[in-house]
């Protein structure tokens, strides 16, 4: 039976210092990072190479850095003769999914990354807060708990065992001996800005929702599982639609790799920094995975035969 095989892009809690290092020489990447610079009004490669924790978890930094980083290994591996069943992105992952897809340009893209870390970066200043991995419950027992608690919501459902909460800093506190208390094995800090995919970045995703009116979106070329909606899909309509909606709208992560499982997939190829998403697919039943920048694109096409 032949592989079928879906590439799968990192979202902020990704980015480090060096991540530009790694990264494959591309025509244009130059010119991409000199206009991601120009419209965030920040030195992005300098963030990346040497600036501060703070600065790097700065939401204005960390999206248009990821996105491009992203990119820039998706491009690499369609280019060395990977043909993917399917595409998706972890939250800010999801516009280079899109972008990979064919559904906008990498120009426009950045366009949309630069506006939405703006908008975000505006909510989390405007409602301080941020997000915590709860490690050794399932979401199911967590979103019972959160449901309890003011001002803490669940942000994601990452993979068995592992949900991560999003919240102000005294609703996390309070989740946090909460969860304690009823068993979690542990409970992370993110790197993170803000209190994302929470209603706490209601005003960000209400003005995002009118910037994405106003953008073109085509039909992608590959079918992508989108955050607020794990199921395939390529009609333009449809992908605009649900990428108005993540911003609020919890990261059904687990949905989407036994969706894609469940489609026929056989192995996620995370493509971008590091390796968060190959460790959150190997937790699936029945899927096999890699990360291009541990193992390299060549020696993972010679393992699955996907060329």
């Amino acid at each position: 039976m032949a592989t079928k095989t879906a590439l799968v892009f990192p979202g902020q809690g990704s980015q480090r210092h060096g991540m530009l290092d790694a990264v494959p020489a591309r025509d244009g990447l130059v010119r991409l990072l000199d206009a991601a610079e120009a419209l965030s009004g920040l030195e992005l490669r300098e963030i990346a190479a040497g600036g501060t924790t703070e600065q790097l978890s700065d939401t204005r930094a960390a999206q248009p850095l990821l996105y491009l980083a992203d990119w820039a290994w998706g491009m690499s591996a369609l280019e060395s003769g990977l043909v993917p069943q399917a595409l998706a992105g972890h939250s800010l992952g999801e516009l280079a999914a899109l972008a990979i897809a064919g559904a906008f340009s990498v120009e426009a893209g950045l366009e949309l990354v630069v506006e939405r870390s703006r908008l975000m970066a505006e909510s989390a200043e405007a409602s301080p807060g941020g997000m915590a991995a709860v490690i050794g419950m399932t979401s199911e027992e967590v979103g019972v708990l959160a449901d309890g608690l003011s001002g803490v919501w669940v942000a994601n459902d990452n993979a068995p065992g592992q949900v991560v909460l999003s919240g102000t800093h005294e609703g996390l506190e309070a989740a946090t001996r909460a969860l304690t208390e009823a068993g979690a094995r542990r409970i992370v800090p993110l790197s993170v800005a803000g209190p994302f995919h929470s209603p706490l970045m209601a005003p960000a995703a209400a003005a995002f929702a009118e910037v994405l009116e106003r953008a073109t979106f085509a039909d992608a070329a590959v079918a992508v599982y989108q955050n607020a909606e794990p199921a395939p899909a390529t009609d333009g309509a449809t992908l605009r639609e649900r990428l108005a909606r993540q911003i609020t709208s919890p990261v059904r992560w687990t949905e989407t790799m036994t969706a894609m499982r469940d489609a026929g997939v056989t192995t996620v190829i995370e493509t971008g920094p590091g390796t968060v998403l190959r460790g959150l697919a190997r937790r699936i039943e029945g899927l096999n995975a890699y990360s291009v920048e541990d193992t390299g694109i060549d020696e993972i096409l010679e393992e699955v035969g996907s060329k």
